[in-house]
């Protein structure tokens, strides 16, 4: 694998994808930014930009996204250089993210974001030389996470388990394509053994590892605290707090069902179903109503993220700037 070649970090939420990002971001050699969602929200949006007018459209959009005001770019220049070369939206990604890197002088880049694993054949064929790292994470525990960040927890255990048993077919669909290109890393593995899982990493995407990522100073906004949802921790702090926490979060239910259903995928990756004392009321419930309605909702995310998958899908309108530009 080329060592200049840019990496993707890819993966649900709550999975430890932002932990990655801050230890990559801290590589003297590679720029990382974070949830510019190119190819959720941007890729093939506004048709062939050959076309001036889908180009303007684009740019425009570009221009109001805010995690892309983050980035500072100079949209000017970005507009002369694309137009004096291919005209692909892997280019135009490619040109936005170099601007970055070289304000840092840092010779590679790479992007964290969410669920890229569903585009993996749109980056190799724009970036061949790619490489793209998966977070996973027990869903038990990334549920229990998710709840604790979002008060009802973003559809229940239903959707929690479509969501992530979706993730985890696309990455193993991924790594049997393309072996040297694509990799898990587990969340549990990156915490109780930082050095060795960063020195695979690192080996997987061409680059020396070194002590000093672990300290997280190549991101300052998550070195406030460290990678666990319960409690602060001192700054730059990997911890394990968070591992098997579900069993102290989760409802017999809720584990019942995650297990019942995601089972096979969680063994494949080394998540152990956990053994449920029933009381005999909670068994009633769970076979009567939790079951029944978690299988309606991992039901209906599939339905609607098959309807996005045609239609494309939109940035939330909180992230982009309305009005005048100053």
């Amino acid at each position: 694998m080329s060592a200049t070649g840019p990496v993707f970090v890819a993966g649900l939420e709550r999975t430890g994808t932002s932990l990655l990002y801050a230890l990559l971001a801290s590589h003297p050699n590679i720029a990382m930014t974070r949830r510019t969602n190119w190819w959720s929200f941007f890729y093939g949006r506004y048709d062939d930009l050959a076309d001036d007018a889908n180009l303007e459209r684009c740019l425009a959009t570009m221009r109001r996204y805010r995690r892309h005001r983050r980035l500072e770019p100079d949209f000017e220049r970005l507009r002369s250089d694309f137009v004096a070369g291919p005209r692909t939206y892997g280019r135009l990604f490619a040109l936005l993210e170099e601007q970055h890197a070289a304000r840092l002088g840092k010779a590679r880049w790479g992007d964290k974001s969410l669920n890229t694993e569903r585009y993996a054949p749109r980056v190799f064929e724009h970036f061949p030389d790619a490489a793209i790292l998966h977070m996973v994470r027990d869903p038990r525990d990334r549920y229990a996470s998710v709840i604790r960040r979002w008060k009802g927890g973003h559809g229940g255990a239903g959707t929690a388990t479509a969501a992530w048993l979706e993730s985890m077919a696309r990455g193993e669909a991924n790594v049997r394509r393309w072996p040297d290109r694509y990799r898990f890393v587990r969340y549990e593995d990156l915490a109780a053994q930082p050095v060795e899982t960063m020195g695979a990493v690192c080996a997987f995407i061409s680059e020396p590892f070194l002590p000093s990522m672990l300290e997280m100073r190549g991101a300052e906004a998550f070195r406030d605290g460290g990678n666990s949802s319960y409690g602060s921790l001192p700054e730059g702090t990997i911890s394990t707090a968070s591992i098997g926490r579900f069993r102290s979060v989760l409802k017999a239910s809720d584990i019942a069902f995650i297990d019942g259903v995601a089972g096979a995928s969680m063994e494949r990756h080394g998540y152990a179903r956990e053994p449920i004392r029933w009381r005999p009321a909670v068994r009633v419930r769970h076979a009567v109503i939790g079951l029944p309605l978690n299988l309606v909702r991992l039901s209906a995310w599939r339905v609607r993220e098959r309807f996005y998958d045609r239609v494309g899908r939109d940035p939330q309108a909180h992230t982009v700037v309305q009005g005048e530009l100053g």
